[in-house]
């Protein structure tokens, strides 16, 4: 297959978690059943009137702050009119000529090298009616219809799947961690479109342009733009072309279908929505929605290293919100946060998906969690009492201090208990003290081991360590 070079771009629809729809006062909500989250606004009767629910334009100055967008201080919603059975109005309420978000970026890191994925514009829209396809035919449940939504439509500026698939994760990690949407792209709160194009050289006109509409996960998102950019260039290497046109990515199959080829241009008689009235963005509006923005992302892991948190195990607890939240909660606190990260990252969350809860449903308050952290620092638990009592932790409201004597835990933290232990194992296992002194770094493994088997695993393992290397000398 020759070289070219891609050009993508990506269009992202996302669902704003309201607890009602955008013009109407019915119920936002997912997985009811068909039809029964409607009312004559959403159902598109004749004579009723959409009124903008506020909510909605905050999430969207949420949105369009973390996605560094200017934001539009005037402006209107727009009719974009076409004809389609999901559409029962004929027109769908959107904003063509004023999105009130524009110019943003999103930044990426593809294995160390920053590039700042750019954002043509951000707008607020109403979805249409979910249609489901049987046989001859198509059943419309407009629970959906009138879900207030965000489209983001990045320049096309991206230049491989790889940053595609990294924008996506970037812009979900945003939305997510601002409460703007909750982000399920298997409950199509979050859907993506790719636009694909591809060119020999940087000097030449861009390719023709493949859509690939409504991709169903971030993967697949990368596997679509990889087939199609194969597809294009098979093309063209023997000396074919294509017409614009729109593709779906096909599961089974995984590759992509065509759907429509894109004869004429799309005329869709926009013009400015006559039964609501201009909105007006003012600082005070920004600034009140601006204070309710929760630390970033990037900025937890800054922190969390700043704290002494290993970079990897700062990365993978953003990688759970409410792990996240409930360490924030302790930033305040002197203790061990590197102590404090591997428990939550270990054996807590071991417990978290073995008993499909969220920490915030288990009885780890925080003053037991820090007694918790300062007990493990301090070897007064071992990481083998904690495996015997973690689950009346997180179960019970005794102190850790009761759980451990109804349990019988009693750890050895006196030095001249385990410099006796030690002093035995050394004079027990000659052989392996003189593979030490020689260099072999396995001997220290075995006496370690031998310490723990003698005081039954009751010794705090650092202590026990430190002892033997002092001992050894």
């Amino acid at each position: 297959m020759s070289n070219y070079l891609a050009t993508i771009g990506v269009e992202v629809h996302v669902e704003l978690k309201t607890k009602t729809k955008i013009f109407s006062n019915s119920i936002n909500g997912y997985g009811q059943m068909g039809n029964s989250l409607t009312n004559v606004i959403d159902l598109g009767y004749p004579g009723t009137l959409p009124t903008l629910n506020e909510e909605v334009l905050n999430l969207a100055i949420k949105a369009a702050t973390v996605l560094n967008c200017k934001i539009r201080r005037e402006m209107h919603f727009d009719r974009k009119n076409y004809f389609y059975p999901d559409n029962p109005k004929n027109y769908q309420i959107t904003q063509a000529r004023t999105p009130i978000g524009y110019d943003g970026y999103v930044e990426i890191d593809d294995n160390g090298t920053k590039k700042k994925i750019y954002i043509e514009e951000m707008h607020i829209e109403e979805d249409t009616c979910k249609s489901t396809h049987r046989g001859e035919r198509t059943l419309l449940d407009f629970n959906r219809a009138g879900v207030p939504l965000i489209e983001i439509v990045t320049k096309p500026c991206m230049t491989t799947a790889t940053e595609a698939k990294l924008y996506l994760e970037k812009l979900k990690e945003l939305l997510f961690y601002t409460d703007v949407s909750d982000c399920k792209m298997e409950e199509g709160s979050m859907r993506a479109d790719a636009n694909v194009s591809i060119r020999k050289n940087e000097s030449d006109p861009f390719g023709t342009k493949a859509e690939i509409k409504n991709i169903g996960s971030i993967s697949n998102v990368g596997v679509s733009i990889e087939k199609e950019i194969a597809r294009q260039a098979k093309l063209y290497d023997a000396g074919e072309t294509f017409k614009p046109q729109t593709r779906r990515y096909d599961d089974k199959l995984g590759d992509t279908v065509l759907m429509r080829v894109k004869e004429t241009g799309n005329d869709y008689r926009y013009f400015p929505e006559p039964d609501i009235p201009f909105v007006y963005v003012t600082d005070e509006m920004i600034d009140r929605v601006v204070k309710t923005i929760p630390m970033l992302p990037d900025e937890r892991v800054k922190v969390y290293v700043e704290k002494g948190i290993q970079e990897v195990n700062a990365k993978k607890m953003i990688l759970n919100r409410s792990l996240s939240d409930y360490l924030n909660d302790c930033l305040d606190v002197d203790f061990d946060f590197k102590v404090a990260s591997n428990l939550l990252l270990g054996d807590i969350s071991a417990y978290l998906n073995k008993t499909e809860k969220d920490i915030t449903e288990t009885k780890l308050t925080k003053e037991r969690f820090i007694d918790l952290v300062n007990k493990y620092s301090d070897g007064t638990i071992t990481s083998k009492n904690l495996k015997e009592i973690l689950d009346t932790v997180m179960e019970s409201d005794k102190s850790i201090e009761e759980i451990m004597k109804e349990s019988g835990v009693q750890n050895i933290t006196d030095d001249s208990m385990i410099k006796e232990v030690v002093k035995k194992i050394i004079s027990e296992n000659e052989e392996s003290v003189n593979d030490y002194k020689a260099g072999h770094d396995r001997a220290i493994k075995f006496l370690m081991g031998q310490v723990m088997k003698e005081t039954k695993g009751s010794v705090n393992p650092k202590m026990a360590m430190d002892i033997l290397l002092e001992e050894l000398k």
